[in-house]
């Protein structure tokens, strides 16, 4: 196999469609049917979503990073113990930007911990540490499809008597100890992009067994209004004056409604989710065996049962590896590239809006920022893709 090729040709591209015929069908009904803001579908995707994860309460919006969003509001508003602006988070300092953004939005104080350089999430080690008078949360992330520490998470959270907030936008399907990731939170959310484990166009899912944040939640998703609240609900109490109740308003609320289009679609989506993570898994079972034992490169190593998201590499900055050398040969090999999720966060020019410090010194996410890239995984056989990626980064890593 030769790698010589015109620039402008992609030979292993980042991301791609998981959509088939059924999801075609599913959007042309909803375009036939005449009825596009969320209704019945929409209810159905939640119930079905949050069903598949063994979670009493789903609510759909229309993007992951609203669910962030949504859940961290929710959290602002609950009736006992709610988060108040000042207050303490410790956060990765590898992730994507909106894991971020709602905790700064509402006032909290982010303390980045570093990353683990072989699974990429949070250094558990250093919770102990972290731990200040003012800490009232923990946000956990699975970066890239592999289950962080969430057992460790989950436990130093119980006996701290703080919140945990899963953000598992990009692992849906991961497990660790055979229970899902996202379902280890108080409250835990999931992403539907394009380019993610199933995809409605843009969407995103919050899941919570705990009743006041799924009301919390429904009620700031939509204007901070009352319909779309259980009539049983606790979050008001309801007066005779149906003109005024149908336009009632009880919390500071955004529009982050779903489309029922996107709902269709994406419950012919999660149909095919498991069969489509066992080909991702199958792909980095060839992708493991193929870098297994080379020291130039550190990919990530599986904790649980990873959904393999992507594949990451981090060049080996002992090795004396040219990383401007082997950029341009991906590139011109046409293979499709990015730095890990978002790179390090306190390396993005908007941490001076943050309030925020660190646990330590951040090595790990550095290295990972500095060195590091990810190349996509599909629902489909890779088998081609990653042998010629192999060959092209080994010859530019020489």
């Amino acid at each position: 196999m030769t790698i010589q090729q015109d620039v402008n040709e992609i030979r292993f591209e980042l991301s791609s469609s998981s959509w088939g015929p059924e999801e075609v069908q599913a959007a042309k009904r909803i375009l036939d049917g005449g009825r596009y803001t969320m209704g019945e579908n929409v209810r159905a995707f939640e119930q079905g979503f949050a069903r598949k994860f063994g979670i009493k309460h789903g609510v759909m919006v229309n993007s992951g990073s609203s669910a962030n969003l949504v859940a961290v509001a929710s959290l602002f508003y609950k009736k006992d113990r709610p988060l108040k602006p000042g207050d303490e988070v410790l956060v990765p300092s590898i992730s994507w930007a909106t894991t971020y953004y709602p905790l700064m939005q509402y006032g909290l104080k982010l303390r980045f911990l570093d990353v683990d350089l072989q699974t990429l999430n949070m250094d558990t080690s250093k919770l102990e540490a972290a731990l200040t008078p003012r800490t009232r949360m923990v946000v956990a992330v699975s970066i890239l499809g592999n289950p962080a520490a969430l057992d460790v998470i989950r436990s130093f959270c119980d006996k701290h008597g703080l919140y945990m907030f899963e953000d598992n936008c990009e692992s849906m399907g991961a497990e660790l100890g055979g229970k899902p990731c996202g379902t280890f939170g108080d409250i835990n959310t999931f992403s539907l992009f394009f380019s993610h484990h199933i995809s409605t166009m843009e969407g995103g899912v919050i899941l919570t067994n705990d009743e006041e944040l799924h009301h919390l939640a429904r009620s700031i998703r939509a204007h901070g209004w009352t319909r779309d609240l259980p009539p049983d609900t606790k979050l008001y109490q309801k007066n005779d004056d149906d003109f005024f109740e149908a336009y009632r308003f009880i919390l500071p609320g955004y529009n982050v409604r779903p489309l029922e289009i996107s709902a269709a679609i994406g419950l012919e989506q999660l149909k095919k989710l498991d069969d489509m993570n066992e080909i991702r898994r199958r792909n980095a079972k060839l992708f493991v065996e193929l870098f297994a034992g080379d020291p130039r490169f550190i990919i990530q190593k599986e904790n649980g049962r990873s959904s393999w998201f992507s594949f990451t590499v981090i060049l080996n900055p002992q090795k004396g590896i040219n990383r401007r050398k082997v950029m341009t040969a991906l590139r011109d090999a046409g293979i499709q590239f990015r730095i890990i999720t978002g790179g390090c966060f306190l390396r993005h020019d908007v941490i001076r809006y943050c309030q925020h410090d660190t646990v330590g010194e951040v090595v790990n996410a550095n290295i990972a920022h500095d060195w590091g890239f990810f190349v996509g995984n599909h629902p489909r056989d890779l088998a081609k893709e990653l042998r010629y990626f192999r060959e092209v980064i080994d010859r530019a890593a020489r």
